[in-house]
C-alpha cells in the first residue's frame, strides 16, 4: 500500500472544474493570464498533470499525414521490431507538485515525497490527490483554495521524475487547469531537455492586485533544491524515497 492509498477518505471536497467548453494554452508568446480579469479568483482552482509514455522506434516511424496521402501504400508497411535501448519502451514516473509561500512568510512544499499533501481549508491551501506512477488518464491533481488567496504570496507548480530514467522526451505531457470561472488553461511540456529530472512548469502569483498565471517551462538537471535556489525558496532539502509497488 502506497502513502496515498487513503487520501480523501471523509475530506468532503466538492470541487469546481471550470468551463470546459474551451482552453486557453500559455506558451512562450502568450505566457501570461490573469484569472482576475476572467473572474476566476476565488472558488477552488484544480491542477492536473496527465502524461503517456512513448516508444522513440515506433513514433519516429510512423509516416506523417503528409507522407501518407502522398505514398499510400506506404501504411501497410509493417513497422520496424523495437530493440532494447534507446528504442525500447522507457519508465517515467512523473510527479506533480508546488512550492508555496504564504503572505505571513511560511514556505513549504506540497508533494508525494514524504508524504507532504498539503491541506484545503487550512495552510497552506494547497492539496494534493495522490500518487501516479504509470501516467494513467486522470494523472495526478493539485487543489488550490483561492478563496484564501490573500493568504497566499506565490505557488511555484513543477514536474519531477522521481526514479528510472531521466526521459521527459520520452513523454507526451501536459498541465491543465480548471478555473472556478472561463476556460481551462493548458501548458504543454514538449520541449526537448532528455537529461532534465524536474521542471518549473508555472508560477501563480499576485501582481499589482491582480492573480497572475504565468508560463515557465524551465527545465534543471537536478531535482527540488535546483528549483529551489533557481526561484529563490529558500527550504532545506533531503533525500527521500517511495514505498515499492
Amino acid at each position: 500500500m502506497g502513502f496515498f492509498d487513503n487520501w480523501g477518505r471523509g475530506s468532503g471536497h466538492d470541487f469546481e472544474s471550470g468551463d470546459a467548453s474551451g482552453a486557453v494554452e500559455l506558451t512562450r508568446r502568450r505566457s501570461t493570464l490573469s484569472l482576475t480579469k476572467q473572474g476566476a479568483a476565488g472558488g477552488n482552482l484544480r491542477i492536473n498533470l496527465s502524461w503517456r509514455m512513448r516508444t522513440s522506434g515506433f513514433e519516429m516511424g510512423r509516416p506523417s499525414l503528409r507522407e501518407t496521402l502522398r505514398h499510400p501504400l506506404r501504411k501497410f508497411k509493417p513497422e520496424p521490431p523495437s530493440t532494447q535501448g534507446s528504442l525500447a519502451m522507457v519508465n517515467v514516473d512523473l510527479d506533480l507538485a508546488c512550492m508555496y509561500e504564504l503572505e505571513d512568510g511560511s514556505k513549504g512544499v506540497v508533494q508525494p515525497l514524504g508524504d507532504f499533501l498539503g491541506s484545503m481549508n487550512s495552510a497552506p491551501y494547497v492539496q494534493l490527490s495522490g500518487d501516479d506512477r504509470f501516467g494513467s488518464g486522470s494523472g495526478e491533481t493539485i487543489f488550490v483554495n483561492l478563496d484564501h488567496k490573500d493568504d497566499i504570496k506565490r505557488l511555484l507548480v513543477f514536474v519531477y521524475i522521481y526514479d528510472g530514467t531521466p526521459a521527459f522526451d520520452r513523454t507526451h505531457a501536459k498541465l491543465t487547469l480548471y478555473p472556478s470561472n472561463g476556460p481551462r488553461i493548458e501548458v504543454s511540456l514538449d520541449e526537448r531537455a532528455p537529461e532534465a529530472r524536474s521542471c518549473a512548469v508555472l508560477m501563480i502569483e499576485k501582481v499589482k492586485g491582480e492573480l497572475l498565471v504565468r508560463r515557465e517551462v524551465k527545465y534543471v538537471y537536478g531535482f527540488q533544491s535546483e528549483l529551489d535556489r533557481l526561484y529563490g525558496w529558500g527550504l532545506n532539502w533531503g533525500r527521500g524515497y517511495k514505498q515499492k509497488v
